[in-house]
C-alpha cells in the first residue's frame, strides 16, 4: 500500500534547518569536523538554580501525574511574578497558558483561532512555523516584507485593506529572528491600533526577550489596551539553555488564552511538573543569571562581527538575539550557493535566508551557539576560502 503526505505538507516549503542537518552528519560521517552556526540551539548547561530545583523534586510522586493543561498554578505565579517585575504587566492566573515549548504555540494559533480560507498575515524573513501553521489551518498566509531601510520592522500600511478585513491573526516577532531587531513601543501601538481597527488578533512572539545587548526591549503587552487585541509567547528555551525541556508560555487576552487552553486540552496532556517547578523557581528567583548569559552572547557576536569584518565584508552587529543576520557578501551569488559553498569548502554551517521565505533571500543566518573560540575557528576557516 502506499501512502503520501498530505496536501498540507505538499504546500511547505523545504525545512532547510533538517536539510542542512542531514548535510552535517554526512560531513561528520566521513571524518570532517564541522562548525555548526546553523540551529539555534544553546549549547551551555541550564543555571544551577533550575537543575537543583529538579533534582531536588525528583521523588515527588504527584509531579510525575499529568500536569492541568494551562500549567500549575505556581508556574504560572511565577509567569505573572516575572512579567510584573520585568515589564510591569499585571497577569491574571486566566491570562496565563502553559505551552510544550513555543514553536507548538505558535503553530497551533491559526488552528485554535482561524476557520479555513482566512488571512493570516506572516512576517518574512520569519521563524518557518508562522507559514506552517497557517497552511495547516487551511488558512492563506499573507506575506509582509521585513526591509533593511525598516529597521527590520513590517509596513503595516502597506496591507491592503481587503486583506486585513479577512486577518484574523497578525504574527510579529521582536527581538527578531534572524535578523535581531528590536521593535520600538511606537511599532506595538501601531500593531495594536491596526489590530483593533480590523478585529484581528496580534500574536507577539518574544522569544528572544531577554537576550539583548542594549536597552531592555519592551513587551507588546506593555501597550496601552494590548490585552483587548494581544498576546505574547514567550520562552525558557533560548534565555536559560532549556531546549530540549519544552517550557513556554502564551500570555494576555483572557478569552484568547482560554480557547488555546482548550485546543491544547484535546491535543497534549501539559508538560511534565518537575520541570514547571523548577522554572518557577528560576522565574522567581534566578534571573540574575541573565546579565552572565546576555555577556557571553555579546562576546560572541562581537568576535564573529568583528572577524568577518576583517575581510572586508559587510556585517551589521546584532541589538538583541542568538543571530547574525547578514547580506551574501559576493556580489551574484545566491544564499544557497554561498551557503553550500561555506559548507562544502569550510566545514561552517551558516543557514541561507532562501530558508526564512523569498524577501530573504540574499542574507545568512549565523547562529551564535557554539563557544567563543570555535566561533573565531569558524571565522579563520571561512576566511581561507578562495572566491
Amino acid at each position: 500500500m502506499g501512502f503520501a503526505p498530505s496536501s498540507r505538507l505538499r504546500r511547505l516549503p523545504p525545512y532547510l534547518f533538517a536539510e542542512f542537518e542531514r548535510k552535517r552528519a554526512a560531513l561528520e560521517k566521513r571524518g570532517r569536523d564541522v562548525v555548526n552556526l546553523g540551529i539555534g540551539d544553546p549549547d551551555t548547561n541550564p543555571p544551577a538554580l533550575l537543575l537543583d530545583t529538579l533534582v531536588r523534586h525528583l521523588n515527588d510522586p504527584f509531579l510525575h501525574q499529568y500536569s492541568p493543561s494551562q500549567g500549575t498554578e505556581e508556574f504560572r505565579s511565577a509567569v505573572a511574578s516575572f512579567f510584573k517585575r520585568r515589564y510591569g504587566v499585571a497577569l491574571a492566573p486566566n491570562e496565563i497558558c502553559l505551552g510544550v515549548g513555543s514553536k507548538e504555540l505558535i503553530a497551533h494559533m491559526p488552528l485554535a483561532l482561524t476557520d479555513p480560507g482566512d488571512v493570516v498575515l506572516v512576517p518574512e524573513p520569519g521563524y518557518p512555523p508562522y507559514r506552517s501553521g497557517t497552511i495547516f489551518a487551511l488558512c492563506e498566509p499573507f506575506v509582509m516584507p521585513l526591509r533593511a531601510e525598516r529597521g527590520f520592522l513590517p509596513d503595516l500600511d502597506a496591507i491592503p485593506a481587503d486583506v486585513a478585513r479577512r486577518a484574523k491573526i497578525l504574527y510579529v516577532n521582536y527581538p527578531n529572528n534572524p535578523t535581531g531587531a528590536v521593535a520600538s513601543r511606537e511599532f506595538y501601538a501601531a500593531c495594536a491600533e491596526f489590530a483593533r481597527k480590523y478585529g484581528m488578533l496580534v500574536v507577539s512572539d518574544e522569544a528572544y526577550a531577554e537576550l539583548y545587548y542594549g536597552d531592555p526591549p519592551p513587551s507588546f503587552l506593555e501597550t496601552p489596551g494590548a490585552k483587548e487585541v494581544g498576546v505574547a509567547v514567550h520562552s525558557m528555551t533560548k534565555t536559560f539553555s532549556m531546549a530540549g525541556w519544552r517550557v513556554a508560555w502564551v500570555c494576555g487576552n483572557a478569552r484568547v488564552v482560554e480557547i488555546v487552553r482548550g485546543f491544547k486540552a484535546n491535543c497534549d496532556s501539559g508538560q511534565f511538573m518537575g520541570f514547571q517547578k523548577a522554572v518557577a523557581a528560576v522565574l522567581e528567583k534566578g534571573t540574575g543569571d541573565m546579565k552572565a548569559i546576555r555577556d557571553m552572547y555579546r562576546a560572541r557576536r562581537d568576535a564573529f562581527v568583528t572577524g568577518l569584518r576583517a575581510l572586508g565584508w559587510e556585517i551589521p552587529s546584532p541589538k538583541a538575539g542568538l543571530y547574525v543576520w547578514f547580506p551574501v557578501p559576493k556580489r551574484g551569488m545566491a544564499s544557497m550557493e554561498f551557503s553550500t559553498k561555506v559548507l562544502e569548502e569550510a566545514g561552517v554551517i551558516l543557514l541561507p535566508g532562501s530558508g526564512f521565505g523569498a524577501f530573504a533571500e540574499g542574507f545568512v543566518r549565523a547562529a551564535l551557539t557554539v563557544p567563543e573560540g570555535r566561533i573565531r575557528e569558524a571565522v579563520e576557516r571561512i576566511g581561507s576560502i578562495r572566491w
